[in-house]
């Protein structure tokens, strides 16, 4: 113990510390608790006027081409391949 700090500072000093500690601690649960709560929040909102959105896309389609548009097709295809 330091010769000229009497122990009541000390005392104080642990006081101090303790209280800020405790403080910390106090602080990280009010804001993890506000995290947990604005997520659930977030989590329960939903918008009623828009209708379900699929997950997924329309099955895919496809067309049988003539062989005159199959023709015109790959012309099209040569014509962009030189440019």
């Amino acid at each position: 113990m330091p010769e000229h700090v009497s122990t009541l500072q000390l005392i104080g000093v642990a006081a101090l510390t303790a209280a800020g500690a405790v403080w910390a601690v106090v602080v990280m649960r009010l804001l993890r608790r506000a995290r947990v709560e604005a997520t659930e929040r977030l989590a329960a909102a939903s918008l009623p006027a828009l209708p379900f959105q699929p997950q997924d896309g329309p099955p895919q389609e496809s067309v049988e081409l003539t062989p005159a548009e199959q023709d015109a097709f790959a012309g099209l295809v040569r014509q962009l391949g030189h440019r």
